[in-house]
């Protein structure tokens, strides 16, 4: 396993903290206007429910790269060794990981509350978008 800098870490947390940040404020808003929604239809519980998971995940990334942010930033009083961020690193990356495959399950979902075509489109943009994602996360030098 390579080991990363922790230069590397400070700069790829706080790109993940933005990230995170606005994926999260989106799943919340998602959430808060179900939440309002005067609907029993299956298919906006399940767009509740995925928006929660994509919520809850990206608050947890942005909580756990933050911590990754400030123990790698210059001027931290403490000395750390790589396996203090192992913790904090490993809840992260699954979690943005669960947040992006919840933001594709609503993707994919949010054309079934209106008809089958349109279901089916946004399934097919949904299964896309996932796979151009773990596409463009893949280490091609391997």
């Amino acid at each position: 396993m390579v080991e990363l800098s922790l230069e590397y870490m400070n700069r790829l947390a706080d790109h993940l903290i933005v990230i995170s940040s606005l994926l999260g404020g989106f799943s919340i808003a998602v959430v808060a206007n179900l939440i309002t929604y005067e609907s029993n239809n299956r298919y906006i519980i399940y767009l509740l429910k995925a928006a929660t998971i994509a919520a809850g995940c990206f608050l947890a990334t942005v909580f756990s790269m933050t911590k990754i942010l400030m123990m790698t930033t210059p001027g931290y009083p403490l000395d750390i060794v790589e396996s203090d961020l192992f913790i904090p690193k490993t809840i992260g990356v699954i979690a943005f990981i669960f947040g992006i495959i919840s933001l594709s399950i609503i993707i994919s979902l949010s054309g079934w509350t209106k008809s089958k075509r349109i279901g089916i489109f946004t399934t097919i943009v949904g299964v896309l978008t996932f796979l151009l994602i773990l596409l463009s996360l893949m280490d091609v030098s391997t």
